[in-house]
């Protein structure tokens, strides 16, 4: 239960409802993250371009890769709303359940993933657990060994940015999963 209060979208007026509109209109639905914010909806409306930005954009990581990684950084903070929003997408990509479900629970061990793609979940556990690291350094090495230059590195960077603060911004207020996590648009 939400630990703020939230303007529901029966009520919202003005910029709020716009955005709510927009939102439902562009992402298939309104989510609890953005409800969350709804006190300060110009937040909402950065928020939603900083995802954009990052999860959409072009860029030298696919989108299963950024998902795959919003997942790895969901579990290392044991934040089970963006898991199960993100192990959705992830498998809308994947099509593989079991897989997307077992990668939440081991990460980089995960059978079945190439270097690239364990590169990317180790970066995304250790800078999520231990951000000032030595050993980013050593894994960005990695990253360089798999074919990735700075450009994928800053992307891989900004995911795992990203849902470090999403994953605490709905941990410290108390955002509720929705009945049904999935329904967005993908791509």
């Amino acid at each position: 239960m939400a630990r703020i209060r939230v303007v529901e979208p029966a009520v919202a007026e003005g910029e709020l409802a716009a955005i709510y509109e927009e939102l439902t209109s562009s992402r298939g639905k309104l989510a609890e993250v953005h409800k969350i914010q709804s006190l300060n909806p110009a937040s909402i409306r950065d928020h939603m371009n900083l995802y954009m930005t990052v999860m959409f954009s072009h860029s030298p990581l696919t989108r299963a890769q950024r998902e795959m990684m919003a997942v790895v950084v969901s579990a290392a903070n044991d934040c089970p709303y963006c898991i199960a929003h993100h192990a959705e997408a992830l498998d809308h990509y994947w099509q593989n359940r079991k897989r997307v479900e077992r990668l939440a629970d081991v990460g980089a061990r995960l059978d079945g993933l190439s270097d690239r793609e364990r590169a990317l979940c180790s970066y995304a556990s250790l800078v999520t657990r231990e951000p000032g690291s030595a050993d980013a350094a050593t894994i960005q090495e990695e990253l360089r060994r798999c074919g990735l230059d700075d450009r994928a590195i800053l992307d891989a960077t900004l995911v795992v940015s990203y849902f470090n603060f999403v994953n605490r911004m709905v941990l410290a207020l108390g955002v509720d999963l929705e009945e049904e996590a999935g329904g967005y648009r993908y791509d």
